[in-house]
């Protein structure tokens, strides 16, 4: 039943207030300390240490389609989805020895900066051009549009007021700059592994309860004894998911390149590591990697949880939409399981995950169009203050712009995953091997990019 009683909208008011009061008490002490340079804003220069860079970069990356996707894949092929995680830790230490050193040498704060420096001004242009559109049209709007069913699936509240409701909340966030999202995603994944680690008990207690026993360990014994084929982390050839995970191809190939693309030449991602000294930004990367390694606890589990409860007959309904079985149910269905007070919170980690991926993105969209268009070809002779005006503008046009145009854009039916993929998939082995030969090929030149 999608319903939220009283004792969860207060687990999620007590949520809102602590994230709210200690980003207030961030911003207030920011503004005691610094002044509202355009570095402070959009880099937290200096501010940020190295377990806030590192929550950070995990509140970035976490959102709602990231729970409902993989723990609808984790009902559909098991634990060989958790390769995307775990090779994404693999990837944040190959990021922290060989890519931040190359940035933080050349004091580079956004991408565009990189690539005017390697190459020239056309270049760097002409992606600062594609990133807006792409963060603005593609990730923005899947991130607020999917969060927003998310929401709708397990509080019944309309989908269109949880959008609104999460664009106000993510542009309160990121008008405090990089330093107050950067400290408030510590909360935000606070309740985010909770709520998941939760979630994951009574989804594996659920599953013992099966078995006419309780407990977590019980629950994964039989979980597993039950479901053999969902714990293959390499899949066979006449596996009917092999297309989606084609085995060992997919892993010594282009899992790589999407990896390092997507951590190492992502503005959104780079930027909470662009504004610190080598030494914290590489122990905040590390951090990150090591929360990366529990993700598939939080999000993968509960979705073979949930094949094995309705493999014994339960969720049969729930399971299905327009007549037939719809795997990405596994999530929201899991949520509604949920005892009073503890939906509250999984609700609340939810929320935490979408604003925090919001916040972030509508950060970087600001960076980007800030230092590398405004500054470089409309207002060279702009002030700090000014530069700070502009990004704020930005956070907000550039979120108004996607709560307008993201219902109609289809990502509902296409899956938020499917959906990014389309539009980045084709270009990610370009950009990455513009990065890649800029770092270590003296002989690449502008024209090969």
């Amino acid at each position: 039943m999608k319903t939220l009683q009283v004792t969860d909208y207060l687990v999620f008011l007590f949520y809102f207030i602590v994230v709210a009061t200690y980003g207030t008490w961030v911003y207030r002490k920011k503004k005691k300390a610094t002044t509202s340079a355009s570095h402070d804003y959009f880099l937290a220069e200096g501010s940020l240490t190295w377990w806030a860079i590192g929550t950070s970069l995990i509140a970035s990356n976490i959102s709602s389609e990231q729970f409902i996707a993989m723990s609808g894949n984790g009902f559909k092929m098991g634990l060989a989805i958790s390769t995307y995680e775990w090779m994404a830790a693999a990837t944040l230490m190959i990021v922290a020895i060989f890519f931040i050193p190359v940035y933080l040498k050349n004091k580079i704060y956004t991408m565009p900066q990189f690539l005017n420096q390697r190459y020239n001004s056309t270049v760097a242009m002409i992606m600062a051009v594609f990133w807006l559109l792409l963060y603005v049209i593609v990730n923005l709007t899947s991130i607020l549009y999917l969060g927003a069913l998310a929401i709708n699936g397990i509080s019944g509240i309309d989908t269109n007021l949880c959008m609104y409701a999460l664009a106000t909340f993510a542009i309160i966030i990121a008008l405090g700059g990089m330093k107050v999202i950067g400290y408030t995603d510590v909360i935000q994944v606070v309740f985010l592994i909770f709520g998941g680690l939760v979630t994951t008990y009574l989804a594996l207690d659920r599953v013992a309860n099966l078995n006419n026993q309780t407990g977590v360990i019980n629950g994964f014994n039989y979980m597993m004894s039950q479901s053999n084929d969902h714990f293959h982390m390499i899949l066979k050839k006449d596996n009917p998911n092999f297309p989606s995970l084609p085995g060992l191809t997919v892993l010594l190939g282009g899992m790589w390149i999407v990896n390092l693309n997507y951590w190492g030449c992502n503005q959104y991602i780079t930027q909470r590591a662009l504004g610190a000294d080598l030494k914290t930004a590489r122990s905040g990367i590390l951090f990150a990697a090591f929360l990366k390694l529990l993700m598939p606890v939080i999000v993968v589990l509960p979705g073979i949880a949930a094949y094995v409860i309705h493999q014994k007959g339960g969720l049969q309904t729930e399971m299905l939409q327009n007549g037939s079985l719809n795997p990405d149910k596994a999530y929201p269905v899991l949520l509604n399981l949920l005892p009073t007070g503890l939906k509250g919170l999984s609700f609340a980690a939810l929320t935490a995950a979408v604003v925090a991926s919001l916040a972030g993105k509508v950060n970087s969209i600001s960076t980007i169009f800030t230092l590398d268009i405004y500054k470089k070809k409309i207002r060279p002779d702009a002030d700090e203050k000014r530069l700070v005006s502009v990004g704020k503008i930005t956070v907000f046009v550039a979120m108004l712009v996607a709560v307008i145009i993201a219902p109609f854009l289809g990502i509902d039916k296409k899956g938020g995953f499917e959906f990014i993929q389309e539009y980045t998939g084709f270009v990610s082995p370009g950009i990455f091997a513009m990065f890649i030969l800029g770092f270590f090929w003296k002989k690449t030149s502008s024209n090969a990019a």
